[in-house]
């Protein structure tokens, strides 16, 4: 390559680095402190009801996400296949998109897994115990065998802690000082 092919391939290498309508020289917009919660929210809500799923169909629990969202609501045939769990599944990340906002607003500035792992106490309890009255195919707290608290009860504290530190760390990352 001569000196004068070898300074036009830099001019044009320097062309292109330079050059913003090409893809690899754009930057990436961030997603906002608020878009990454709702995020955190459903991937956590999707991803912990379809553990508990799983922990239903292996006998672990005798509940599940469709106990909660489809069958005390719908008594059909289909609410109790696959079709009734997927489509509880995808109603819990929707309705995590609720709590991730929740914690947010209350919790953001927390620091370390203990608050997001009594928050997700807090959400077994209000499920299991306040709301319980709404939901009729989960049976009362009380009747409800050790397997399935002790199986529930440590899924929320799961969900609880993905949420919540998730949430936190985030906003404390974005918050710094620089």
């Amino acid at each position: 390559m001569s000196e004068q092919e070898h300074k036009d391939q830099e001019q044009q290498n320097k062309e292109e680095t330079q050059n913003p309508e090409l893809e690899q020289n754009q930057k990436e917009q961030p997603m906002s402190v608020i878009s990454k919660a709702l995020v955190t929210g459903f991937v956590g809500g999707v991803l912990w009801s379809f553990v508990g799923t799983v922990a239903y169909l292996f006998n672990f629990s005798s509940v599940s996400a469709g106990s909660f969202v489809i069958r005390s609501f719908v008594q059909n045939e289909w609410s109790s296949k696959w079709l009734g769990e997927l489509i509880a599944i995808l109603a819990v990340g929707l309705v995590s998109l609720l709590i991730a906002i929740l914690y947010f607003g209350l919790l953001k500035n927390t620091k370390g897994l203990w608050p997001s792992m009594v928050f997700g106490v807090v959400l077994w309890f209000i499920v299991f115990f306040l709301f319980q009255p709404i939901f009729s195919a989960v049976p009362q707290l009380g009747e409800l065998d050790s397997d399935t608290i002790v199986t529930s009860l440590c899924l929320f504290i799961l969900y609880g802690t993905f949420i919540g530190y998730s949430i936190s760390y985030d906003y404390q990352q974005n918050n710094q000082p620089s």
